[in-house]
């Protein structure tokens, strides 16, 4: 039985539905300035968005797009989370990442985090942290029953499991109470292969889960971490559609050993990315659950197939620039994944995508600003009192569905190229994700995607940065192209003692270029050049003289179209006149036609433009 993606038949017809749809046509036809009779017979099509997986998001959702109500909490497919009985005075386990070479400071931090409202938390071992013969001084005085550990020891991780099951047993039944204790070992040999970390192989992992099925504790000895493909671009299909190939790899290779399917199924958790768009991340945790319980059905365990999942904010969505602007981006990130059920979740640092200290504020800052966010939505707003709060929801349950669709087709894709390792090996995995990537990095170029502070309203008095902020990276952020233009004008601003001008000449009135006049300065900021903008300028002499005066070897002349038309070629012969290399204009070319070759302008800069490869050429333009 496939993941189904068809909504429910019978659904009533919305008695409202037709009114809406013809205000939405009056509404489109005025701002199209065409006549209703233009437009496609279902108008509100024109308002739905195309994610990067082809799911249609619409603009309305009404009991047309209703579908069964799916089980509760705790009971397969899972969708609605995988523990009915979850505390909803706690909600879900407050996680921070612990990676610090010294062991004692490290215990410091970690016991400090657990006074002050973690949960649970994952610490950094070997190549990653603290050197595993420093494992039980880094744990000294945690509570193992209170808060779940997880281990992020890569190739390391063996060692770190049998010292860590070294401190456990080294307290009494009476000291501990075995049950209650939850471990995450991290092993994650086929995501890692991935991304090109180091881990242990896939033989090693299995030894270590038959080691861990055998602990008195609730080990789970491997991680599927979906976020090595959300970090090089992958969708949200493709992000879940790889991460259930690699779980189906790890649970072949389990039962080829001869463990049973349900106990295999008790050795793997997921890791995966939330981001800030909220709804989308809300289907995302919901949508994997579905599809890993459909994989427990499959496999003949279905009352296994509640795997954890640990949320991790997005790393690729995190700016380097105006970095600030990333608690807001975290806080919708954790918001998506509370509301979809995460069981734990880890938010990273507002300055994680720059180096320690890079801001001048201090790691415990960073720190308590990370898990605040949680706090503030757990103990402030009460985002765990209701498990699943989005279930019912049009909106939600479609986008679910569709999801999880979509990454079932992924995953089968991956299957018939004959399985994640086959896929891995071919670069086929890889390939796909580079595509999608491609396209986002388009949509970012072309500004059709914003980041805001990076593409869209940056900050160019912003202090520049550091050159280790500057060193090339391993993931796909969505804002590098755009925060690598910054790095040329921030050398520039250091070998010139000034960043890159352009003269903005407005034309006519205000009401004629004030759009126009905005839009540029925040293109042209963009890529890190000041807009020298003089005010209103009629007539060739103070024209010349804003000209003089700026010493900008770009100008960029911004009015309307019908002011164009008058104005703008003897604009254009004027400021080459004085001296302006490069003369460009706010708009279309077909704005000025007409204009003899003297006169037109060398360019044209419109919303449609590849931002990046023009503010790239203006940059060269003027020895950036």
């Amino acid at each position: 039985m496939p993941i189904a993606s068809d909504p429910s038949p019978g659904a009533e017809a919305v008695p409202q539905y037709g009114a809406w749809r013809k205000g939405v046509a009056g509404v489109l036809a005025k701002a199209r300035k065409v006549d209703v009779s233009e437009l496609p017979e279902q108008p509100e099509q024109l308002l739905a968005q195309t994610t990067y997986d082809g799911l249609t998001v619409n603009p309305l959702y009404t009991r047309r797009d209703e579908r069964p109500e799916p089980p509760l909490p705790g009971e397969f497919p899972f969708v609605r989370g995988r523990d009915g009985k979850r505390d909803v005075h706690r909600g879900w386990n407050v996680s921070a990442d612990f990676t610090g070479a010294d062991a004692e400071a490290v215990n410091r931090e970690i016991l400090a985090g657990l006074e002050n409202g973690l949960s649970a938390v994952r610490l950094g071992v070997g190549a990653n942290g603290v050197a595993v013969a420093d494992l039980p001084a880094a744990v000294r005085g945690l509570l193992f029953e209170l808060a779940p550990l997880a281990l992020s020891a890569g190739a390391d991780v063996a060692e770190a499991a049998a010292t860590l099951y070294g401190v456990l047993d080294g307290y009494t039944a009476e000291q501990l109470n075995r049950a209650d204790i939850q471990i995450s070992l991290g092993a994650a040999p086929l995501t890692s292969a991935f991304a090109g970390a180091p881990d242990i192989d896939l033989a090693k992992a299995v030894e270590l889960a038959e080691q861990a099925i055998a602990r008195a504790e609730t080990v789970r000895a491997i991680t599927v971490d979906g976020t090595a493909f959300h970090n090089a671009g992958a969708s949200d299909a493709q992000e879940l559609g790889a991460a259930v190939a690699a779980g189906l790899a790890y649970l072949r290779a389990l039962t080829a050993a001869g463990v049973p399917v349900a106990d295999a199924l008790g050795q793997l958790e997921f890791r995966l990315s939330a981001t800030d768009d909220q709804f989308a991340t809300i289907a995302k945790f919901r949508a994997a659950r579905t599809l890993w319980a459909r994989v427990a059905q499959v496999a003949g365990a279905p009352e296994a197939g509640g795997a954890p999942q640990h949320a991790v904010t997005s790393a690729v969505m995190m700016s380097k620039r105006d970095p600030w602007v990333n608690l807001l981006r975290t806080t919708l990130a954790t918001f998506g994944a509370g509301v979809g059920g995460a069981d734990t979740l880890t938010v990273l640092p507002f300055d994680s995508a720059l180096p320690p200290g890079e801001l001048g504020v201090s790691k415990s800052f960073s720190d308590r600003m990370a898990r605040n966010t949680q706090l503030l939505l757990l103990e402030e707003s009460h985002l765990g009192h209701v498990q699943d709060p989005g279930a019912g929801s049009w909106y939600i349950e479609s986008y679910t569905a569709e999801l999880a669709a979509k990454a079932w087709e992924f995953m089968q894709e991956l299957e018939r190229a004959g399985g994640y390792e086959q896929a891995l090996e071919s670069g086929s995995l890889a390939a796909a994700i580079a595509e999608t990537k491609a396209t986002r990095d388009r949509d970012v170029a072309h500004r059709k995607t914003a980041v805001t502070g990076v593409n869209e309203f940056p900050n160019l008095a912003e202090q520049p940065l550091s050159e280790q902020a500057r060193r090339p990276e391993t993931i796909a952020r969505y804002g590098a192209a755009f925060e690598a233009l910054r790095d040329r004008s921030d050398a520039y601003l250091a070998a010139n003692g000034a960043r890159p001008k352009a003269l903005l000449v407005p034309l006519g009135t205000v009401a004629e270029h004030n759009v126009r006049v905005t839009f540029i300065a925040n293109l042209l900021a963009s890529g890190g050049i000041e807009s020298v903008n003089p005010g209103p300028l009629a007539g060739d002499e103070a024209i010349t003289a804003a000209a003089k005066e700026a010493g900008a070897p770009i100008a960029v002349l911004c009015g309307s179209d019908a002011r164009y038309g008058t104005d703008a070629g003897p604009a254009v012969e004027t400021l080459r006149a004085a001296g302006v290399q490069t003369v460009l204009l706010a708009g279309p070319a077909k704005a000025v036609a007409e204009l003899g070759e003297e006169q037109r302008p060398d360019g044209y800069l419109t919303a449609r433009i590849d931002a990046v490869a023009e503010l790239s050429a203006l940059l060269e333009k003027v020895g950036a």
